[in-house]
């Protein structure tokens, strides 16, 4: 069939809203239509190269080329078809996107970690992860390659069953979206990999989709202080609708707000989910941090960054935890439905959290917002 979706054909070069052609799903596979896709900053890393590289570099290193791809990873959509062997999805169901694929029979998904599951660690290999080759074409036959095995900047994309989950049709699909990236990962990098308490204090620097997630899981676990940190006077406002006690225009002024509102103890759980991770970011972090506490970094750095600048003394001494995560250390297939819950019970708000909507011809009207720090989370809707 043929469809249209934003396609990158190199790094620093615009969006290319254009036709291509789509096989049908083969075995494993699901052919999906889109009706929302979350614009997310992972996905101007691609275009700007923080996550990608030029074709030429790519194949200088003996790797597969990235481009041209289909973008986004963040989508909800309703299935128009399946494959053999899919026996978990049917047409007409509503699903979710993962950009963390879980096969559920690997060693993590088997220990409750799917989201290091073996087959989401090939997301940015192009082809299929079922057999390696392609369903995305141009129209003058070449492979496209699909963001996370998912490519939801397209009007239908085929995805493998491992990275859908099926959802509530109840639930509105431009609110599910969300739930593919932006929430999981800022809501259990605080709940899960910072660990907050009821009665903690809490510490979110960057209030992008991520950072207002995490608010919002410190607001719902109780936490007693919950400082946002952004230099966007919008997103700072916005914090505080979303659950935050106090805000800083920086993490510097941060560390005099934290020592006051803790007698000098500081921050239980800190959050760093700035746009980009720079070398002196985690100092920013830890020195929030109480001793005993953890930081967890979630945003992302360029691939070029590799090294970090912060006190190891102190950070030995005091007993601190740096942290990683991807997905927020958060179990798609469990806690999707769980987030959605949430929702649904009104203590978890998405929609609120959609400051634009736009069409799949506006997406790089989209992401100049998103750079002028005018949205909390734009939003492709698909007619």
């Amino acid at each position: 069939m043929r469809t249209r979706g934003a396609i990158l054909h190199g790094v620093g070069q615009p969006w290319s809203v254009e036709e291509f052609e789509l096989d049908p799903p083969r075995a494993g596979e699901v052919l999906v239509r889109l009706a929302a896709a979350g614009l997310c900053h992972s996905d101007e890393h691609i275009r700007n190269g923080d996550m990608s590289a030029p074709n030429e570099v790519m194949r200088a290193m003996g790797m597969p080329e990235m481009f041209p791809l289909i973008g986004g990873h963040e989508g909800a959509g309703v299935v128009v078809e399946v494959g053999d062997g899919v026996t978990g999805l049917a047409p007409g169901d509503h699903v979710v996107m993962s950009f963390v694929a879980t096969c559920g029979r690997c060693r993590w998904c088997a220990s409750g970690a799917q989201y290091l599951c073996d087959c989401g660690s090939l997301t940015m290999v192009p082809g299929m992860p079922t057999d390696g080759t392609f369903r995305h074409h141009t129209l003058a036959g070449k492979g496209l390659g699909h963001l996370s095995k998912i490519g939801a900047f397209a009007e239908h994309t085929v995805v493998a069953e491992t990275s859908l989950i099926k959802i509530d049709p109840e639930i509105p699909l431009r609110t599910a979206a969300l739930v593919s990236c932006a929430v999981p990962t800022g809501y259990g990098s605080m709940a899960n990999r910072a660990g907050v308490r009821g009665g903690d204090t809490a510490v979110v620097l960057g209030c992008g989709g991520i950072g207002m997630c995490a608010v919002q899981a410190a607001r719902i676990h109780g936490a007693r202080h919950i400082v946002a940190v952004d230099p966007s006077e919008f997103k700072r406002k916005s914090a505080l609708d979303f659950g935050a006690t106090h805000t800083a225009a920086s993490a510097a002024e941060a560390v005099g707000l934290v020592r006051e509102l803790t007698r000098g103890v500081m921050a239980d759980a800190v959050v760093v989910a700035p746009s980009v991770v720079r070398q002196e970011t985690p100092a920013a972090g830890l020195a929030l941090t109480r001793k005993g506490g953890t930081c967890v970094l979630t945003g992302m750095a360029s691939q070029t960054l590799r090294s970090f600048d912060f006190n190891v003394q102190d950070f030995t001494l005091m007993n601190k935890t740096l942290a990683g995560t991807i997905l927020g250390s958060m179990n798609p297939r469990s806690d999707v439905p769980m987030l959605l819950e949430l929702y649904a019970s009104g203590q978890l708000k998405l929609d609120e959290m959609i400051t634009r909507t736009y069409t799949l011809d506006q997406i790089n009207d989209g992401y100049q917002d998103l750079r002028s720090d005018r949205n909390v989370r734009g939003v492709i809707v698909f007619d």
